[in-house]
């Protein structure tokens, strides 16, 4: 059964890495993709463009809309939006995956870094959310899927990254408000983050040495969907670690996804 089959699915920061692989799990399954992120052209140093992976969602049996998005545009997230109902009769699963990283401390981030992390992070967010949320209302099974950790209340993570980990814990933030506030439209709202470090660009570039010890993007996606496809009305409000929920949903053997099966995993960042 294609659970996915015809759903709208509008997807921020999915020209490459996790969101894109999200993207190709969907569209295997019939879904109706907006790709919206900010390369449009090819970049010099990362592959990926909204119109390749375009290419590859109808390749693997999906429909898809490539737009130029930056999620710090208020105007170009709503204008995208309504583009996607527009374009597809409606939408049905947000998935705010768009973020920048900067794994520093406060005196190695400038107050421009922060503004930065706070404006696609956690205002990215909060503005796709606020202008999906609407045409969530309509869908018969309607999901908020945002990529970000349970939130700590320890000290570690914020004296070691702390506007980072502002900002991520404020998305997740965000899943709680929308989870509660939107409970009676039946809108689910969850948060889903990696137990270990996931091998993406991100990764390559703050984290070399870890990247040999990461797991391939498609445990994201594959937990993603499992997500996505539960009933809204029943499942919402919950900071899930990928491994963990999918050894709920009966799945034991994780071997396949590691990118090197020899060494030992790396553990993510700002999950204690």
């Amino acid at each position: 059964m294609r659970l996915l089959q015809n759903k709208v699915v509008f997807i921020t920061g999915g020209s490459r890495g996790i969101g894109r692989e999200i993207a190709l799990r969907f569209a295997a399954d019939g879904a109706k993709i907006a790709i919206a992120a900010k390369t449009s052209d090819p970049h010099s140093s990362l592959p990926g463009t909204i119109h390749t992976v375009a290419d590859e969602i109808r390749r693997a049996g999906g429909e898809a809309l490539p737009l130029q998005v930056d999620v710090r545009s208020t105007d170009a997230v709503k204008n995208a939006i309504e583009t996607t109902v527009k374009t597809f009769g409606g939408l049905d699963i947000l998935v705010n995956n768009a973020s920048a990283i900067s794994p520093t401390g406060i005196l190695d981030t400038s107050p421009q870094r922060y503004d930065l992390l706070q404006s696609i992070n956690t205002r990215g967010t909060y503005l796709c959310s606020h202008y999906a949320i609407p045409h969530l209302r309509a869908s018969r099974n309607p999901h908020v899927l945002t990529l970000s950790p349970p939130i700590s209340t320890k000290a570690k993570w914020y004296g070691t990254y702390a506007a980072y980990a502002i900002s991520k814990y404020g998305m997740t933030m965000c899943t709680l408000g929308v989870a509660e506030e939107f409970r009676l439209d039946g809108i689910a709202a969850n948060s889903l983050w990696p137990r270990t470090m996931i091998a993406t660009d991100a990764v390559r570039v703050h984290y070399e040495d870890e990247y040999r010890r990461s797991r391939h993007p498609a445990i994201m996606a594959d937990a993603a969907y499992y997500i996505v496809t539960k009933d809204s009305r029943t499942f919402s409000g919950n900071s899930l670690i990928d491994e963990d929920f999918l050894r709920d949903e009966g799945l034991s053997d994780f071997s396949h996804y590691a990118v090197d099966p020899r060494v030992e995993l790396a553990a993510d960042i700002l999950i204690d």
